[in-house]
């Protein structure tokens, strides 16, 4: 077979060639995945509303509403709207995250599920646990309403303690119980001081001082295995 001679048009139908074989098997492998990723989230996503919801036999869920960007999963029992499950969308530390938000018909958290996130391991990404630990009082929000309890980190002089030196994550993570709570309840609760004013209140300053805070926030074992400059909040 002869060899192709090396020059520019030559070597320009080879990569043309390559190019579109490249195009095509990652097209065909995306057709592949689709419908099963797609699955996939859709099956997560009813097991969170399931798992936030109170469990009450006899209990209807009806087709999901809009509300300011939120979308509502109303839980009803014998005709009588008992529940509300919430999926809201916030921007973290890493980026934007989703949860899924279960309240009473009282306004009580009943329980969260983080569907997505992008937030830092060791650090951020402990929201996923950190704010339904109910052997910690000060952290833990099951149960509580938050019309009645001031979801904002402690910091901040809210009643919430925040993620150990990821208050970002946590001030994010709160202004989505806080939203969630005002799609049901047409602006119960202020969330002004939630993460949307981050960025602009505390800048880049404020993370400098937060990975001082580190040593004293964090064990030293902490320290050593977790906490890296960049990630801390």
């Amino acid at each position: 077979m002869k060899r192709l001679e090396s020059n520019l048009t030559n070597m320009l139908i080879v990569l043309t060639v390559v190019t579109l074989a490249a195009a095509a098997l990652l097209g065909g492998l995306y057709v592949l995945t689709e419908k099963p990723i797609a699955d996939q989230k859709k099956d997560k996503q009813e097991k969170a509303i399931k798992s936030v919801l109170p469990s009450i036999e006899g209990m209807e869920i009806a087709a999901p509403d809009t509300v300011k960007g939120m979308v509502l999963y109303k839980a009803y029992r014998d005709g009588e709207w008992i529940a509300t499950a919430v999926e809201t969308v916030e921007n973290g530390f890493g980026g934007k995250f989703k949860v899924m938000i279960g309240f009473d018909k009282q306004g009580n958290v009943v329980n969260y599920e983080v569907l997505e996130h992008q937030e830092t391991p060791g650090l951020g990404d402990k929201m996923v646990t950190w704010f339904k630990n109910e052997q910690k009082p000060g952290q833990n929000i099951l149960g509580s309403n938050p019309a009645e309890r001031k979801f904002v980190v402690s910091k901040d002089g809210g009643e919430v303690d925040a993620i150990t030196a990821a208050t970002i994550s946590s001030r994010a993570f709160l202004k989505a119980v806080n939203s969630a709570y005002n799609a049901i309840n047409e602006g119960a609760v202020e969330v002004s001081t939630g993460a949307s004013q981050i960025v602009k209140e505390e800048t880049v300053a404020d993370e400098t001082l937060a990975k001082d805070s580190v040593a004293v926030e964090a064990t030293p074992q902490e320290n050593a295995s977790e906490v890296q400059p960049t990630d801390v909040k």
